[in-house]
């Protein structure tokens, strides 16, 4: 060859150690400790303490609001329990007021009466005083039971006898012996009553 041709640099090759190297491993950073405490800044400390604060200052306010209310309740049961007392005491205070001018109607014709007395004056006198009580009794619910004609009902009246007859249905109230009385639609006292029994048939 002549020496002016060029001469050719042998290949290179690339170092076989360093291909057989394995790559750089990247070192983990350090994890921290379970347990250990978090860094915390100067102004999260303050808001953490103000929420805190706060969420005392709320826990206080509602149990001033539990102890205001439970007062309230018992001061409400006390009362209830008062007004339950005055209603028992006092219930009959408004009916005996409207009995006071029946009782004064009789005192009054008790006073009046003499040997000579007028029947018929007195016989008005009874008629009005019982209105009067007829009228108190009925402001407060009570009405009278007078089932006489009617048919026998032992709900509310009761049976003193009973009367053979053909001048009345068989089971039927022919004689009120005594009134019954009903309160609010309660029997307080049923009517004693005599009852219409069939006649016997004459023999024949």
């Amino acid at each position: 060859m002549s020496s002016t041709e060029p001469k050719q640099s042998p290949p290179t090759h690339p170092d076989v150690a360093g291909a057989d190297s394995p790559p750089p491993v990247e070192t983990p950073l350090a994890v921290e400790e379970e347990g250990s405490e978090l860094p915390v800044s100067h102004e999260e400390f303050e808001g953490l303490q103000r929420e805190l604060d706060q969420a005392l200052a709320k826990a206080d306010e509602h149990w001033k609001l539990y102890l205001s209310a439970h007062a309230e309740m018992e001061n409400l049961r006390k009362r209830a329990e008062r007004e339950v007392q005055n209603a028992h005491k006092f219930a009959l205070e408004r009916f005996f007021g409207e009995l006071l001018p029946v009782r004064d109607s009789l005192e009054l014709g008790l006073a009046a009466a003499s040997d000579a007395v007028d029947i018929a004056k007195l016989r008005e006198g009874v008629e009005l005083t019982l209105r009067q009580l007829t009228a108190a009794m009925e402001k407060f619910g009570a009405r009278e039971v007078d089932p006489l004609g009617a048919k026998f009902d032992p709900g509310q009246q009761e049976a003193m006898a009973m009367l053979p007859t053909d001048q009345a249905e068989p089971n039927t109230v022919v004689q009120v012996v005594q009134k019954g009385y009903l309160l609010n639609e309660r029997l307080i006292r049923p009517a004693k009553v005599i009852v219409a029994q069939a006649a016997p048939r004459p023999a024949g």
